[in-house]
């Protein structure tokens, strides 16, 4: 069961990484940058992850066919 204060704890540890990364980094980098480092400082931290996951797109009723990624 997920709880508040598992929650919590799992904000606090995601954002640490991302301050992290931009300390080290900067501003003005591209975005696909980031996600590399950032993917690399979850893997550091041991946050369990996962990246660039197609989610389908339903319209009245109907699976678009589309590349819909978080």
């Amino acid at each position: 069961m997920i709880t508040q204060s598992y929650l919590t704890d799992l904000t606090y540890k995601i954002n640490g990484a991302c301050i992290e990364v931009h300390k080290i980094l900067g501003a003005g980098l591209l975005e696909s940058v980031y996600h590399k480092c950032l993917e690399e400082e979850f893997r550091l931290r041991n946050i369990n992850f996962q990246s660039e996951l197609k989610v389908p797109v339903v319209y009245k009723g109907k699976e678009i066919k589309c590349d819909f990624f978080l």
